[in-house]
C-alpha cells in the first residue's frame, strides 16, 4: 500500500464552458486533459505541465483538488 508520502498529488478538472468557437489550441489544450463536453471531468497529476494547460485555458475550466 502507497503511503501518502509516495502519492502524487491530484486536480480533478471540470469543463464548465462551451468549446464551440474556441481558437484550435484552446480546444486541443482542453482535448490533451481528456475534456470533450461540457461537464466532463478528469482527474490529472497536479505537475507543471497539467498547470501550464490549466493556465492556457483557465477561463473555460473549474479546477479543485482531489482528495
Amino acid at each position: 500500500m502507497a503511503t501518502k508520502a509516495n502519492e502524487a498529488a491530484k486536480l480533478r478538472i471540470t469543463l464548465v464552458k462551451s468549446l464551440t468557437g474556441r481558437k484550435d489550441s484552446h480546444i486541443a489544450t482542453a482535448h490533451s486533459l481528456g475534456l470533450r463536453r461540457i461537464g466532463h471531468v478528469t482527474v490529472q497529476p497536479d505537475n507543471e505541465a497539467t498547470r501550464g494547460k490549466i493556465a492556457h485555458i483557465g477561463y473555460l475550466i473549474r479546477v479543485t483538488s482531489e482528495a
